[in-house]
Order: C-alpha cells, then sequence, then structure tokens
C-alpha cells in the first residue's frame, strides 16, 4: 500500500485532511480503523463527533489493538488508521513490547496490500518534556513510531493550524 502520514498538534486539522484525501481516493469505499475507547463520556463524545463528520457509506472498524489484523482484512482499499497515538498508548498500557509489534503489524498489513493507508499521529517532539517517566516514556515510543512511519511513508503532512505543509513528496489534496 501507499502509506501516507499525516501529523500535527492537537486540532490541527489532520482528521479533516485524513477524511478528505479518503474521500478523493475512495469516494464511499473507505475503511476507517478506529483505535480509541470510550473510558468516559468526554471520550466517547469525541468518538462520536469523529464518526458524526465521516461519510456514513465508510466501514468503521474498531480495533483499540490488533489495528494491524484490521488493516490486513479491510473490506476497502483505502484505509485511515486513526491513530498511531492511540495504538502506541495501547500497546504501552498492555506493555511496552507489545508496541513494536503492534506497530509492525500494521506495517506488515500494509506491505501485504494495495490502495492507500493514510496514518493520522500526532507530533509530541514539539512540546515540553513531560514531567513523569511515563509520560516520558509514552512520547519517546511515539516519536520513535512516528520516524519509523514517516521513513515508510511515501507522503508525509505536517498540519498547522489547518494548513497542510508538505514534509515529503506527494501533493496536498487542498492544492
Amino acid at each position: 500500500m501507499k502509506v501516507v502520514l499525516v501529523t500535527g498538534g492537537v486540532r490541527s486539522g489532520k482528521s479533516h485532511w485524513a477524511q478528505e484525501r479518503a474521500r478523493a481516493l475512495g469516494g464511499d469505499d473507505v475503511t476507517v480503523v478506529a483505535t480509541a475507547e470510550s473510558g468516559d463520556a468526554e471520550m466517547a463524545a469525541r468518538i462520536a463527533a469523529h464518526r458524526a463528520s465521516r461519510p456514513e457509506a465508510w466501514t468503521t472498524v474498531e480495533a483499540p489493538v490488533g489495528a494491524g489484523s484490521a488493516i490486513a482484512v479491510a473490506p476497502t482499499h483505502v484505509i485511515v488508521l486513526e491513530c498511531l497515538t492511540i495504538v502506541c498508548a495501547n500497546a504501552l498500557a498492555i506493555g511496552s513490547e507489545r508496541a513494536e509489534t503492534e506497530l509492525g503489524a500494521i506495517l506488515d498489513a500494509a506491505d501485504d496490500r494495495d490502495g492507500s493507508l493514510i496514518v493520522v499521529t500526532n507530533e509530541v517532539g514539539l512540546g515540553v518534556v513531560p514531567a513523569t517517566p511515563s509520560g516520558r516514556a509514552f512520547r519517546d515510543l511515539l516519536g520513535a513510531a512516528n520516524r519509523r512511519f514517516a521513513a515508510r511513508a511515501e507522503e508525509v503532512v505536517l498540519m498547522v493550524a489547518g494548513i497542510a505543509l508538505q514534509l515529503k513528496p506527494g501533493r496536498c489534496a487542498d492544492r
């Protein structure tokens, strides 16, 4: 698969950009592999808002763990992984060794398929150093995952204030 990585800060427009690119590539024939779980009312509302923003015809697969397996069997050629940040957080909660397995499975699934995989992730290298060891471990894990996925991706886009900045060759959907 062609891998497109879209990164940026919180509320920078990553999900909107990913959805627009997926719509341009697949129309109504898109699968979203959603990794977040609603542990509280606020998170449930965020998940509901994300779901409501996507076309009803799109397939959504809930995969808080096993995102690679979900990608491997997705019924469409265009897949959005929403998001790598939560994949890392969920893997770290299970155990740091699980993260390598989860990340490898996603990339293996992409290598074994045709089509496009749009991966949404948060940029963690521009903020303050987390105050806790677990926060630093998460930041380090996601930073390494972002580098790994950016190296594999044909296209990398950084979202800043809703503007797509091309970091690696390709084209931006809004240009």
